[in-house]
């Protein structure tokens, strides 16, 4: 039976539960809720079977311009929002039938060659457009284990009331990633931290919470910011969409997870209404996650693992608080579990496994061996999780899966190199950066204060 498709006035509450509801327009400028949770939608708005079903004859922009018209309700005209998916999302996506029911989706064609450029761009334009209503200017603070800083860094470059300050840890990106956001200078400054992708957070969400910071009117374009994570359940629709043959038929996702925002869209995607069998979150060797839905214990992995698969060095996901809630659950910033989610209904939509980086490596050679296709380290998590997966539940061979390559891999030459030996090819839009000068403002910073103080002296009062 098809579900009613109902129409909501959106709203959003903090996964904290300790502020006030609030708008989308809010929810997006003000980036974190002043409690320190992250906006969740109260409803989750629903598609009808047949809408779904219709999105196989359509492109990925309709498809875009009908869900993301369901998160923000009557607070953007229909015209408007179209104006900002045709700018945001005008880059390609492709999928392809590797083995049997297995398809990858390659989400690696924007403009910095990372899936992130589907939030980043749109909530960038998003943004943009409040802003120029509201005659305002905005600081964006990002903390990034990759490939966030630079998405961020190119959709906002550049926007004349749109300031950004990205913090990414310096011995753990590789040089094409740093050099994505260190080469643009004009409104982008960009941090190396002496620390962990964890330790960036932490002093992005310190200084969120910092009331001395106030006059600054920060906010964030990470998936902790609802606009940014929104546009990732785009491509659910969308390749679910590709490989389809009947009606509500199931689909299963490999998802490499790191922040868990990638997780997190794809799940809001299923209370829409898409049919999904279940999730893989494949997750490096950053295993808090799988240890959770195996014991019901939550310990962060502190400080995190540096794996070859960089982007998912997390040890403690921001988006686990909306997991959680989309569960009745409760978890905080911290990692403290106030309210255990439904761990049956939870361990029934996914499974986690994590892949270890010689895993990791033997994925992208067998890969390479059987296929004569390159695979990047998180996509080769990704395989690697479905394999096991499948190994484990042969009964659901017959059911197609989709697993979801996140970034170009030529971003990760040197590993490639190593384990193939094949010089893996590179989008114009890396060649053009390679020699391209750094800016002085890229620099190194470690504690908190002296990451406030620069705030304090740059953005005075």
């Amino acid at each position: 039976m098809s579900k009613k498709e109902e129409v909501f006035e959106t709203s959003f509450h903090s996964t904290n539960y300790n502020s006030l509801d609030v708008d989308f327009k809010t929810a997006v400028l003000q980036g974190q809720a002043i409690d320190n949770g992250l906006y969740m939608l109260n409803n989750i708005p629903s598609l009808t079977d047949e809408t779904i079903d219709s999105f196989k004859n359509m492109n990925f922009i309709d498809i875009a311009n009908i869900v993301i018209s369901k998160f923000i309700g009557n607070i953007i005209s229909g015209e408007k929002l179209q104006q900002i998916v045709n700018k945001a999302l005008n880059f390609e996506i492709s999928l392809e039938n590797i083995a049997n029911n297995d398809y990858i989706c390659y989400l690696d064609r924007g403009p910095t060659c990372s899936f992130k450029d589907f939030g980043a761009r749109t909530l960038a334009r998003i943004m943009e457009h409040f802003l120029e209503a509201d005659n305002k200017n905005i600081t964006i603070l990002t903390a990034t284990s990759g490939d966030t800083g630079g998405a961020v860094a190119q959709a906002f470059y550049k926007m004349s009331r749109i300031k950004v300050v990205v913090l990414y840890p310096k011995n753990e990106i590789s040089d094409l990633q740093r050099k994505q956001m260190t080469t643009l200078g004009e409104n982008i400054i960009a941090f190396g931290i002496k620390g962990k992708f964890d330790d960036c957070q932490k002093l992005v969400k310190t200084a969120f919470a910092d009331k001395e910071l106030n006059h600054v009117n920060l906010s964030s374009a990470n998936s902790i910011n609802i606009g940014r994570l929104m546009p990732q359940t785009l491509y659910y629709f969308w390749s679910y969409s590709r490989i389809v043959g009947k009606k509500n038929e199931k689909v299963i996702f490999s998802v490499p997870s790191g922040n868990f925002g990638n997780l997190t869209g794809g799940l809001i995607a299923k209370k829409m209404g898409l049919p999904i069998k279940r999730f893989i979150s494949a997750v490096n060797e950053n295993n808090e996650f799988p240890t959770f839905l195996r014991t019901g214990i939550y310990n962060k992995v502190d400080p995190s693992i540096n794996c070859i698969s960089n982007a998912m060095n997390v040890g403690h996901p921001s988006n686990l608080a909306r997991i959680f809630d989309l569960y009745e659950g409760q978890i905080d910033e911290k990692g403290v579990i106030h309210r255990v989610p439904n761990m049956e209904e939870l361990r029934n939509d996914i499974i986690s496994y994590s892949i270890s980086d010689e895993a990791t490596k033997d994925a992208i050679v067998s890969f390479y061996n059987k296929y004569k296709k390159i695979i990047e380290p998180h996509g080769a998590v990704g395989w690697a999780a479905l394999q096991q997966y499948r190994n484990s539940y042969p009964k659901n061979n017959d059911i197609k899966s989709i697993t979801y390559e996140t970034a170009d891999p030529s971003k990760f030459p040197e590993e490639i190199i190593k384990l193939i030996d094949v010089v893996p090819e590179m989008p114009y839009s890396l060649k053009i950066i390679q020699d391209k000068s750094e800016f002085p403002n890229s620099k190194e910073i470690g504690e908190y204060t002296a990451f406030k103080e620069f705030l304090l002296e740059n953005f005075p009062s």
